[in-house]
Formats: structure tokens, C-alpha cells, sequence
């Protein structure tokens, strides 16, 4: 047996194996008028393929849950109704492929409005279809990005509502999972770390009050998202910055620890993002060791991410309990079917669409 492919369980829910497509932003929505932030057929196609690929869920890319917290006007949004029709038809070809249809909600804070990654990225003037941008406290991103404007304690009230309506919205057409982006230095992140994160209210200071945010809006998640279905949450570990004040895995730890009581299932351990300056090593697995510890001093389980390539590389993470799954990024974007070809790597039995076994000699 291998452990990569056998199922888990979350709640209610069970995921027929450990390999998961990791939320990636693909720039493709449509970006102007009624249409704004509305999965197009690329989203189909792309997010159809890596479940027809054999990925036991697949998740849907940083979703902003108001326009002003999407990376670019290119990505996702579902605050109206439009969004929603759209993403309707992307879960139901996930669950028609037999994997599970996830979303990633967000807001990126200081880091909206800003470019197509493919053309360099880079801050967005409003002229240029851009927006003004928040934060946790008015420190750019880095030279040449705009001062966030910090936001307001009735303003910090509504985004928590934008994030529970999107969930029900999530909920109402069909994903089962729902996970919340509170990493890689969007706006959760920001709250967090005491890099970003400068105020003086009952939203900073100390890990209680920095952590406020992250609670508040899994807890308005969890309450509109059934009790028989999973919520999960990203974390940046650690912000790579070892000289100076900011945001740890022991911090994350603790973290993971309140968001457990809360009624998070699953914490999808990622790191950095926050400060352009992070001096991160990376390397097959780098982050893998942040979600082993995690796992192991919280008691709760997690995803591990980060350079995972090789079948047998993933195999060992989960059989070893460095991590409960895998969550697979840019390998899935050059190989949809990698879940198929590892089975075959680890010797187990998979079929293949049956539109696609004369290729690889499997015809059942």
C-alpha cells in the first residue's frame, strides 16, 4: 500500500488521496465591467484537467472576496452573483473527475493592484485599472509600491463579513472545502507579523492581537461552512527575517493551536512573502520541515508544499508524518496527470480517463 494514496478523511469528508493541486494564480479572469473577476473557460480547462488527473482536490487559486483584495484584474473575485454562476460550473467538473473542489479565499492588502506576474508584476496605478491599496499599517511593500492606507476597525468588521458572505457563496455552489489565505504577506499575514503589523489597537502588539484577524475571520468562515465539511488555513510559517522581530513557526504553532479550537481542520503550511528582503534557502522539501513541526507540536494535521517533485519524495513526506498530504504547485502545472504517473511509479493500481487508456494501455 502506499501512503500517498490512501484516502483522508476531514469531518465527514473523505479525499480519495493525499495528492492535492495547490491554489495558484493564473491571471486569467475576466478583468473589466459586469464580468470582472468571472472564471473563464481557461479556469475549465486548467482546473478540469488536474482533477481528471488524478489530484484527490483540487483547489481554486487566491479568490478576493471584495475587488479591492485581488493580487491583479486579472484574478478571481466572488462577491456577486456573476462570480458565482462561473465558479459553479468550475466544482462541478472538479467532482465530475471524482477529485474534490476547494477554494482559496483572500485579500492581498498591501500587495493588490498590481500586474500580470508574466509581465513582471509591479505595483498598478489607478489610471492603469489599478485601485488603492490597505494594510494592517501604511508600510509599502517595498520602494516604489504605494503606501496602504491602514484600515479602520469598522472597516477590519467588514472585511470579516466579505470573507464569511464568500464562503457561503463558495458553499452554495458546490465546494466542499474551503480554506482561508492567511500567508506569502497578503492581508492575514500582514496582520500577523510584527514586521507589517505596527498598530496600537486590540489588532496589534502582542501574538493576541496580531493573531485577532486570522481568528476572527475563521471563525466567521467556520460558523456559515457545515459542520460536516472542512475549512482549512494557509500559513507562512516564518517570514525568513531571523534579525529582527517577525512572525516564527513557533508563533505558527501557536497559531495552529487557536485556529484547532476554532474548528479549522487542516493547516496548509507554506512560508516568506511578506518582506522582499527574506533571505529564504530553498531546496527539494524546504518548507516541509515547518509542517512536521507544526504537526507535530499542534495536533493537528497539515499540508506540506515546497519544491515536491518525485513520486517517491511525496511518498516518504506522508509516510514518514512529515506531513498528512502534499500540496503540488508548479509540478502539476508542467505534468496534469503526475497523480497517475506516480501511482504507477509506487506500484499502485490507478485508471486513467477512459477517453485516455489506449494511450498508456489502460482500457477499462
Amino acid at each position: 500500500m502506499s501512503a500517498l494514496f490512501e484516502p483522508i478523511t476531514l469531518r465527514s469528508l473523505t479525499i480519495p488521496n493525499r495528492i492535492w493541486l495547490s491554489p495558484m494564480c493564473m491571471y486569467s479572469a475576466a478583468s473589466e465591467g459586469p464580468e470582472t473577476g468571472v472564471a473563464t473557460d481557461f479556469h475549465l480547462a486548467h482546473l478540469g484537467s488536474r482533477a481528471a488527473g488524478g489530484a484527490g482536490l483540487v483547489m481554486v487559486e487566491a479568490t478576493g472576496v471584495r475587488p479591492d483584495g485581488r493580487i491583479s484584474p486579472w484574478d478571481l473575485g466572488l462577491w456577486n452573483d456573476r462570480q458565482q454562476e462561473a465558479l459553479a460550473r468550475v466544482a462541478a467538473l472538479i467532482r465530475q473527475h471524482g477529485s474534490v473542489p476547494a477554494i482559496q479565499l483572500a485579500h492581498a492588502g498591501r500587495k493588490a493592484s498590481t500586474g500580470r506576474a508574466s509581465a513582471g508584476g509591479g505595483p498598478l496605478a489607478v489610471a492603469d485599472g489599478g485601485w488603492p491599496v490597505v494594510g494592517a499599517s501604511p508600510l509599502p511593500f517595498k520602494d516604489g509600491y504605494p503606501t496602504p492606507l491602514e484600515l479602520t476597525e469598522s472597516q477590519i468588521g467588514q472585511l470579516v463579513e466579505d470573507f464569511a458572505s464568500a464562503a457561503r457563496r463558495a458553499l452554495a455552489v458546490g465546494f466542499q472545502v474551503v480554506e482561508v489565505h492567511g500567508a506569502h504577506g497578503y492581508l492575514i499575514h500582514q496582520f500577523l507579523s510584527p514586521l507589517t503589523n505596527h498598530r496600537t489597537d486590540g489588532y496589534g502588539g502582542d501574538f493576541a492581537g496580531r493573531s485577532r484577524l486570522a481568528r476572527e475571520i475563521a471563525t466567521a468562515v467556520r460558523a456559515v461552512w457545515p459542520a460536516d465539511l472542512p475549512v482549512l488555513f494557509r500559513v507562512s510559517a516564518t517570514d525568513w527575517v531571523p534579525d529582527q522581530p517577525s512572525w516564527t513557526v513557533e508563533e505558527s504553532v501557536l497559531l495552529t493551536k487557536e485556529l484547532q479550537a476554532i474548528g479549522v481542520d487542516l493547516i496548509d503550511v507554506s512560508s516568506g512573502g511578506l518582506v522582499p528582503s527574506a533571505s529564504i534557502v530553498a531546496g527539494p522539501g524546504y518548507q516541509v520541515p515547518f509542517a512536521a513541526q507544526i504537526r507535530r507540536e499542534a495536533g493537528l494535521p497539515v499540508g506540506g508544499v515546497g519544491l515536491i517533485t518525485e513520486p517517491a519524495q511525496a511518498e516518504k513526506i506522508v509516510a514518514d508524518g512529515e506531513a498528512d498530504v502534499v500540496l503540488l504547485g508548479r509540478e502539476l502545472l508542467r505534468d496534469p496527470y503526475w497523480p497517475l504517473h506516480a501511482a504507477k511509479a509506487l506500484g499502485v493500481q490507478r485508471k486513467w480517463p477512459a477517453q485516455y487508456g489506449y494511450a498508456v494501455g489502460d482500457r477499462g
